[in-house]
């Protein structure tokens, strides 16, 4: 549904022997932090391509579908293209299942971070992490740093908003179940209540037909909205970040005995400067845009 801000890590050597104390725990043993919510780890460790995902030596990825850009390219996450699927496949190959071994299936924005058994091994699609979600899924450690925006038609009085206050008047959207829906109602506070849709494709099509004047997304989907889909629109601003930094973050089953693994992939990936430089070749578009106050 920001701008970095590096998170502390520990060096690679030091996560692998961290991994390696800590996937001997009991199942049952939990961390209420967004990187382990769930269990500590099998009782194997981290094996590279060994880990338990529901088929053997084979690792099966969720997302939604359309799988919009620029987090996936094409409506197609198998091909690698997009921060997202990008992101997802180092993180693969960090658990030692090459692309060979990577499937896809889909996944519901609203299913996938709902309570009960997933149908994949983790699922990537722009999921912010929060105390409430992780109340039904685990998440792994962020591996993107969110800022939510405003974006309006052209001709409309939200496309010159300079201030939070200067929104409350308009006619709001954004998709249900989102931290970009949170932000209208806890954020702007607008004097109507917002429009609220199944996806952002209904949601564009609503901008587009003039049934709301802007709409609240993250930053790099605003600039490729803008850019790509409705360029009668533009971007308005962006939001400061909050106390607490809002991130993505991978989704897994509560309680899965891979959420220590994929974080420990995450927080290698961030070390190391994949992430870094995966968010500048895809996300690069997204580097400014007037902060809203």
């Amino acid at each position: 549904m920001t701008l970095r801000k590096p998170s502390v890590v520990l060096p690679l050597a030091a996560l692998v022997v961290a991994a390696a104390l800590t996937a001997c725990a009991p199942q049952d043993a939990k961390s209420d932090g967004a990187a382990a919510s769930g269990a500590a780890g099998t009782a194997a460790g981290c094996a590279p391509g060994a880990l338990a995902t529901r088929t053997a030596g084979k690792l099966t990825l969720g997302t939604d579908k359309p799988a919009y850009d620029p987090w996936f390219s094409e409506d197609k996450p198998e091909n690698g293209k997009g921060f997202e699927s990008a992101v997802a496949y180092a993180v693969a190959d960090k658990l030692g299942y090459p692309k060979d071994k990577v499937s896809w299936v889909v996944a519901p924005f609203g299913k996938a971070t709902a309570p009960g058994a997933k149908d994949f091994d983790f699922d990537i699609n722009q999921v912010s992490i929060s105390d409430e979600r992780k109340q039904a899924v685990d998440f792994s450690s962020g591996y993107y740093d969110v800022r939510q925006a405003v974006i309006a038609l052209k001709n409309s009085k939200a496309a010159n908003a300079k201030s939070i206050a200067d929104l409350k008047g308009a006619k709001l959207g954004a998709q249900v179940g989102t931290t970009s829906l949170d932000t209208i109602t806890d954020t702007i506070k607008p004097s109507s209540q917002p429009a609220v849709f199944d996806s952002n494709d209904l949601a564009k099509a609503a901008l587009k037909n003039g049934q709301v004047e802007a709409l609240v997304v993250d930053l790099p989907t605003a600039f490729y909205i803008t850019g790509a889909e409705v360029p009668e629109a533009q971007v308005v601003g962006q939001f400061e970040t909050a106390s607490q930094a809002e991130q993505f973050g991978l989704v897994l089953d509560k309680g899965s005995e891979l959420t220590a693994c994929v974080s420990q992939a995450v927080d290698a990936l961030r070390a190391d400067g994949t992430l870094a430089k995966l968010e500048k070749q895809w996300l690069s578009d997204a580097v400014s845009a007037p902060v809203l106050k």
